[in-house]
């Protein structure tokens, strides 16, 4: 097994780019936003009254 510290040292860093939208507030209350959205739309599809025939 890789040595922890040789593996994370491999790893690749994140851009200036990125680090601004993970910095950005509003971008990541939209993304959250976003997200809960379609959580909602999902629960609601699996949520339906049972059906009797």
């Amino acid at each position: 097994m890789e040595n922890p510290n040789e593996a994370i040292a491999q790893a690749p860093l994140p851009t200036e780019k990125t680090l601004r939208f993970r910095r950005n507030p509003l971008i990541q209350f939209w993304r959250f936003t976003a997200i809960n959205i379609k959580m909602i739309k999902m629960i609601r599809k699996g949520h339906h009254p049972m059906e009797r025939k």
